[in-house]
C-alpha cells in the first residue's frame, strides 16, 4: 500500500459514501430512491470538483442532498490526505511517519516538518475564502430568493467556487447573473484565488501585510510565484481579448449585449475554464472557434497545489521555455535566471503526454458510444471532465450510460491526476545503477 494508492484509494472511498447517501430517499426532492448512475456520476463530479451534472441539482436534490454534495466538494477541493490529517488533528489522533510522508507528497512539499500546521493554516485559508465570499453574495442573493434562501445559496455557491466545483443551485448556472458586476467579480476572484494554490496565496499575502506595515520587503518571489502569477494573468488577459474577437458579433451570445457587458462576458469566460466549471452564457450556442479556445484553457487549467484541475499553469509555462531553449540553440532550459531541472521538465512531458493520451481515449469512446453528437462538443466534454472543469454545451445528461461511465472515469483520472495514477496501479520504481549507451536520432 504505497503512498499513491492510499491516495487513489482514498478518494474511491470518499466518491463511494457520496454515492450511497445520494441514493438515500432522504438526499432527493421527490423522497424517492436514487437511480444508481445519477448519484455515482454526481458524487464522482462533486468529489473530483468538477462540476458536470446529469440532473439540476437545485430541483433534484433535497436540501439534505445539496449538503452532501457540498461536503464532497469540500473534501475534493483539499484533498483527501488533508481532509484525512485534519480529520486526524480534531480528533487528536497523532500523526505517524507514514502520515506525514503522505502529505507531504499530496501537497507537494519540500520537508515532512511542520506537517500539522501546514494542514491547519490550509484549513484556515479556505475558510477565510469562503467565508468572505458568503457574506459578500448574501445581500445579492438575499434581495431575490429572501435572506434564508439568500445566506444558502451565497454558502453554497461560495464553496463551489473556491474548491473550482462549478456546481450551482440555479438551473440556468449563472446565466441570471451574467452581466451583475459583483457576481463576475467575486465568483471569479474565489476560483482564480482557489486555483493558483496555497502557497502562492499566503506568499502574496505576507507581501501585502509588509507593504501595508511599511516593512522592508523582500522583493525576490520564489520561481514558483512568478510562473505561476504570470501565466495566470497573461491566461485570463488573453483569453478574455480572444472570446471578446470571436464572440462579439455571435447573436446568440454577445451581440444583443452592450460594449460594457460584453467585456463581462468575456471576462468570466476566460476565467471560467481554469476550471471553475460556472457559466454565465450557453456553451451550446458559441461558436466552433470559442469553443475552441475554451477546450485550450480548460486543458491546462489551474495551478499546482490549488483547488484546480488540468496539466497546470507551470506545466505550461516549462514546455515554453524548453521550447525557447530549442529555437535558441540552448542546452538548458532557463526561467527568470533560474535553470529548470531534467527532472521537471521529463514531469511536465509525462503529463502533457497522460493527459493527451486520456482526453484521446475518453473522446474516442464516446464519440462512438453516440455517434450522433458533434464531434466538437464529445471533445468539449472529455477535455471538461479531464481537466476537472464542468463546463458542457448541454450534452451531459443526454449522453447514453456508456459515456457517462467514460466520463465517471476520466473525471476521477483528471483529479487524482494520470502521473499519480500509474505509480499506484505500477508501485513505486526500483532503483537501478544501469547507465544504457547514448544513440541520436531524428527529431521533428
Amino acid at each position: 500500500m504505497t503512498v499513491a494508492r492510499t491516495i487513489c484509494l482514498g478518494f474511491l472511498a470518499v466518491i463511494t459514501v457520496g454515492t450511497l447517501l445520494l441514493l438515500l430517499p432522504i438526499s432527493l426532492a421527490d423522497g424517492a430512491w436514487g437511480n444508481f448512475t445519477t448519484a455515482l456520476f454526481t458524487a464522482t463530479s462533486a468529489v473530483c470538483v468538477t462540476g458536470l451534472i446529469v440532473v439540476d441539482t437545485g430541483t433534484y436534490f433535497s436540501p439534505f442532498g445539496q449538503l452532501v454534495i457540498l461536503i464532497l466538494i469540500q473534501v475534493g477541493g483539499l484533498g483527501y490526505m488533508t481532509a484525512t490529517t485534519f480529520l486526524l488533528l480534531v480528533l487528536g489522533v497523532k500523526l505517524g511517519l507514514r502520515d506525514k510522508i503522505a502529505i507531504q507528497q499530496s501537497l507537494d512539499q519540500a520537508g515532512m516538518s511542520g506537517v500539522g500546521q501546514l494542514v491547519q493554516s490550509i484549513i484556515a485559508v479556505t475558510l477565510i475564502f469562503e467565508l468572505t465570499g458568503t457574506f459578500l453574495m448574501i445581500p445579492i442573493f438575499a434581495a431575490d430568493y429572501g435572506l434564508r434562501s439568500g445566506i444558502w445559496l451565497a454558502l453554497f455557491h461560495s464553496i463551489s467556487a473556491f474548491n473550482n466545483a462549478g456546481f450551482s443551485l440555479f438551473q440556468d448556472n449563472l446565466i441570471g447573473y451574467a452581466t451583475s458586476v459583483p457576481i463576475n467579480l467575486i465568483i471569479p476572484g474565489l476560483f482564480i484565488f482557489g486555483g493558483i494554490g496555497y502557497q502562492v496565496n499566503m506568499q502574496l499575502y505576507f507581501w501585502l501585510r509588509d507593504r501595508l506595515r511599511q516593512r522592508p520587503v523582500h522583493s525576490s518571489f520564489p520561481l514558483n510565484f512568478k510562473i505561476v502569477t504570470s501565466t495566470t494573468l497573461f491566461l485570463l488577459v488573453g483569453g478574455t481579448f480572444a472570446f471578446l474577437l470571436v464572440e462579439f458579433d455571435n447573436p446568440s451570445t454577445f451581440s444583443s449585449f452592450n460594449l460594457g457587458d460584453r467585456l463581462l462576458l468575456a471576462w468570466f469566460l476566460s476565467a471560467t475554464p481554469r476550471t471553475a466549471g460556472f457559466n454565465s452564457i450557453d456553451y451550446g450556442l458559441m461558436s466552433d472557434a470559442g469553443l475552441f479556445i475554451t477546450i485550450a484553457l480548460m486543458f491546462v487549467g489551474g495551478s499546482p497545489g490549488g483547488t484546480a484541475g488540468g496539466i497546470k499553469t507551470t506545466t505550461l509555462r516549462i514546455l515554453f521555455d524548453c521550447t525557447k531553449a530549442v529555437l535558441r540553440g540552448k542546452e538548458e532550459v532557463i526561467s527568470y535566471r533560474r535553470e529548470i531541472p531534467m527532472t521537471l521538465i521529463l514531469k511536465a512531458i509525462g503529463v502533457v503526454f497522460g493527459s493527451g493520451m486520456t482526453v484521446v481515449i475518453a473522446t474516442t469512446l464516446i464519440a462512438i458510444s453516440d455517434p450522433d453528437i458533434e464531434f466538437i462538443r464529445v471533445f468539449f466534454e472529455a477535455v471538461s471532465a479531464f481537466a476537472t472543469v464542468g463546463l458542457s454545451t448541454g450534452i451531459t445528461a443526454s449522453v447514453s450510460t456508456f459515456a457517462k461511465f467514460v466520463l465517471i472515469i476520466t473525471m476521477y483520472v483528471g483529479r487524482v491526476g494520470i502521473l499519480l495514477l500509474m505509480s499506484a496501479i505500477l508501485g513505486d520504481p526500483s532503483p537501478t545503477a544501469i547507465n544504457y549507451p547514448e544513440e541520436n536520432l531524428l527529431i521533428g
